[in-house]
């Protein structure tokens, strides 16, 4: 006789997961495809885990997310070894757990995975739920915090918050920069959560500055208190 009661817990779960992947609308620029089963079955805590299970000991985290990254086309095989070289611990956290909201819709003043993404509402999620740190809301806000490191474009590390200007004004819009010179953003209305080439002509005449915070801090720590 089947139980209904039992059955229910394990539907919910694969539904919220469904809903915060929107994995029915995954668009990657550059054709950068990334499969929705994929995005499904591999959640950011699980990865470390998995990877050094299947090499049979524990490995940095940033073997992990250069790994992820490259496997899913997101970054090219040569960029590896110089990735590896740049991403910190909570950098791949913070890269990978954006990775679990490629293509959520984008919405004007959205903040959620549920209600979809603005740019940055999508950032100050990012940051606050992978390492505990809350940004401003505004990209423009973000942009001109002390406690936030200006980086020159040829210091970019993955983790790195990068600032555009695409609605004349110099910080209009912001995502998070992957590598390999390329960024995760919620674009504009119509648009997803997807990966897109800072080189493209569009955004690097666009481009106006990168800031780095200070992943070091104690998790829970507003930015804005930081200022």
């Amino acid at each position: 006789m089947f139980d209904a009661s039992r059955a229910a817990p394990s539907a919910a779960p694969r539904q919220r997961l469904h809903s915060l992947t929107r994995a029915g609308g995954l668009l990657l620029s550059c054709a950068l495809l990334l499969g929705s089963a994929q995005a499904q079955q591999l959640p950011t805590a699980a990865l470390p885990a998995q990877a050094a299970a299947s090499q049979g000991s524990a490995q940095p985290a940033s073997d992990v997310v250069s790994r992820f990254l490259i496997e899913r086309g997101i970054l090219g095989q040569a960029a590896n070894e110089g990735l590896l070289g740049q991403v910190r611990d909570k950098a791949s956290e913070l890269v990978l757990s954006s990775m679990n909201f490629l293509g959520v819709p984008y919405k004007r003043g959205g903040n959620s995975a549920e209600s979809g993404f603005d740019c940055s509402g999508f950032t100050r999620h990012i940051f606050e739920m992978s390492v505990g740190l809350v940004l401003p809301r505004r990209a423009d806000e973000q942009a001109k915090l002390s406690s936030l490191l200006p980086i020159k474009k040829d210091e970019l590390k993955p983790g790195d918050l990068v600032f555009f200007n695409t609605m004349r004004r110099t910080f209009s819009h912001v995502g998070i920069y992957v590598g390999d010179g390329k960024f995760i953003h919620s674009p504009r209305a119509g648009g997803k959560v997807r990966v897109e080439d800072m080189r493209d002509a569009y955004w690097a005449k666009r481009f106006t500055g990168a800031r780095r915070a200070d992943l070091g801090a104690d998790k829970g720590v507003s930015a804005t208190a930081l200022n």
